[in-house]
């Protein structure tokens, strides 16, 4: 464990040491795109953070390599030089994204090539296990078709869901962790060395999403971009195919008792490579909902729009970090309750928690206008807005329409407030005529 702890401080200390210099170069090189129509920011922010979390990728995978016990993962297994080679690929063209705007269907066939880079080498999907029945061997070509579509769903699913600050980092944050515990467990607890492999890449993913997430969260100084949500879908995908595809039900089953019992163990794994992916069932649910979405209206299904989940909870009046916040909760809800079913399935009081859980989320998700006020001997370590009496309202969005409402209620008399004529000239006293509210609404 320390040397996985170690792995992931030292990943998120080079992503977070890197994204300012990232942020610095993304602005000389004009990697700040305008203001459009779906975005919820309202200054051009530079993108390009990507640049930081892959070399956070490349640092881990270097120590890794050079600690006593992680070693062997690289001794034992090429899966480590083949996430390397996908990730490499995929976040050049995500780069390439950040700074020319490639078309989608570019992006959607490089995603396919990062995915059979990475088959090519050995990390594929080579049986699938299915709950009462057991394990089911997989032809070469199944294995590719069934992982480069997992690799390009899962991909894609992160990146839809980066539409507000900190969201796509902090979601896939979590459910790494979850799924680092349960790679972890298998790997010491059973003494199967095939979920090395994953366990490596869930505390690396960690580290690049908590040492990118301080520069992310909301007021956001810097986007991770393409060239990030993509390269953290991948890896995210990496972890579920190998320990998916690797590590065999036959050897769980001497600690489960039997095949169907082992397989029955795996439900936070194999139920990924089905739904597509539990851990991150928020992003997937979001995709899906997408793409009915946008092909209803006769639009291509990678045509950007405002009707994703966090847009919604946007317009029924939650504040940005507050929608953050819900979206996280969800996530963390699912992904820890499938770990905790995974280890005992048998208790009732798994579910209870679950459905108790969701109930509070829920109310939380039906009171959009309430604020948390800390108390009164804790506000000295909590932001100004939950403090008492120290509310800070996130500024309203200003709408072309909105503005000229607002510009109309203005006084048209030729002297306001604080004007007065002295000999036919106009003085302006101590209190002025108020900006023109058009040209305040577009300035922050």
């Amino acid at each position: 464990m320390r040397e996985y702890l170690l792995t992931l401080c030292i990943t998120a200390a080079v992503t977070y040491l890197l994204t300012g210099p990232v942020r610095k170069f993304a602005i000389v090189a004009g990697a700040m795109p305008e203001i459009r129509a779906r975005d919820v920011h309202r200054e051009p922010t530079p993108r390009l953070g990507g640049i930081a979390m892959f070399f956070g990728l490349c640092a881990g995978l270097l120590v890794a390599d050079h600690l006593t016990n992680l070693s062997t993962v690289f001794a034992n297994s090429n899966e480590p030089r083949a996430l390397l080679s996908g990730a490499a690929l995929i976040w050049l063209i995500g780069v390439l994204d950040d700074k020319f705007e490639i078309d989608a269907l570019i992006k959607l066939g490089g995603q396919m090539i990062a995915a059979g880079v990475m088959v090519m080498q050995g990390l594929t999907i080579l049986w699938l296990p299915i709950p009462g029945f057991g394990s089911v061997a997989l032809t070469q070509w199944q294995g590719t078709l069934l992982t480069v579509a997992l690799v390009v769903i899962t991909i894609n699913a992160v990146n839809f869901v980066d539409g507000l600050d900190g969201l796509a980092a902090g979601m896939v944050c979590i459910a790494s962790a979850a799924f680092f515990l349960y790679a972890y467990r298998v790997w010491v607890s059973y003494g199967i060395e095939a979920a090395a492999p994953a366990t490596l890449f869930s505390a690396i993913l960690m580290g690049m999403c908590l040492g990118f997430l301080p520069h992310n969260m909301h007021p956001a100084r810097i986007f991770m971009g393409d060239s990030g949500s993509m390269l953290i879908g991948l890896v995210l995908a990496a972890g579920a195919i190998s320990i998916t595809g690797q590590v065999d039900p036959d050897a769980l089953k001497l600690f489960a008792g039997s095949e169907k019992a082992a397989v029955h163990q795996t439900v936070p794994v194999y139920i990924p490579l089905l739904l597509p992916l539990t851990i991150i069932a928020i992003p997937a649910a979001d995709l899906v909902l997408a793409i009915v979405r946008r092909t209803w209206r006769g639009q291509s299904p990678f045509a950007a729009d405002r009707g994703h989940l966090h847009h919604r909870l946007l317009e029924i009046g939650h504040s940005h970090s507050r929608a953050v916040l819900i979206m996280y909760f969800w996530s963390a809800l699912i992904a820890f309750g499938a770990l905790a079913y995974s280890v005992n399935s048998a208790s009732m009081w798994i579910v209870l928690g679950v459905v108790f859980l969701s109930f509070i989320g829920l109310v939380l998700l039906l009171l959009p206008r309430f604020t948390p006020r800390a108390p009164q001997w804790a506000e000295a370590f909590v932001p100004p807005r939950y403090r008492r009496g120290g509310a800070v309202a996130e500024p309203a969005a200003t709408t072309p329409q909105t503005a000229a409402a607002a510009n109309d209620e203005q006084p048209r008399t030729p002297v306001a407030a604080g004007v007065s004529r002295v000999n036919g000239a106009t003085a302006i006293g101590a209190r002025s005529r108020p900006l023109d509210r058009r040209k305040a609404g577009t300035s922050r």
